[in-house]
């Protein structure tokens, strides 16, 4: 089974959830990012996510199998959205599950912050009044 995936369509967190499910877990932690309505002081209104989808699911299952080796949990998951996403859309979701808080924690956030360092989907803002932007995959 696929530790990352992409996704065109809304997906059901307590599904995603539900597969890290163990009799050695002791701890789960997960992040949950949304569209919010501005960045950098501008109001937004939307944005699409666009992916290189070979590179970014292998990309994303590197960084997942880096995580479980570099901490002591027992098992990861990522969704990442791709498409046009509304407001307040859940457009990201990591789950970590460990036999200890802390280290589901730590990996939880390595997981988040490679994703959006190393994994090529890209964001296209549009602004309030017709604007738009493209941004990094790290912004």
């Amino acid at each position: 089974m696929a530790r990352f995936r992409l996704s065109e369509t809304p997906f059901d967190v307590a599904s995603l959830r539900a597969e890290l499910l163990d009799a050695r877990v002791g701890g789960y932690a997960s992040f949950e990012g949304w569209v919010r309505d501005h960045n950098d002081s501008r109001p937004v209104e939307g944005l699409r996510y666009e992916a290189y989808a070979a590179l970014a699911e292998t990309e994303g299952e590197r960084i997942l199998a880096e995580a479980c080796a570099r901490f002591d949990i027992l098992d990861a998951r990522c969704v990442h959205r791709t498409g046009d996403l509304a407001l307040g859309e859940l457009a990201v979701w990591v789950g970590v599950a460990a036999a200890h808080r802390d280290a589901a924690f730590a990996a939880c956030r390595f997981v988040i912050d490679e994703v959006k360092a190393r994994v090529p989907i890209w964001k296209h803002e549009r602004y309030v009044g017709g604007a738009a932007d493209w941004l990094h995959p790290g912004i």
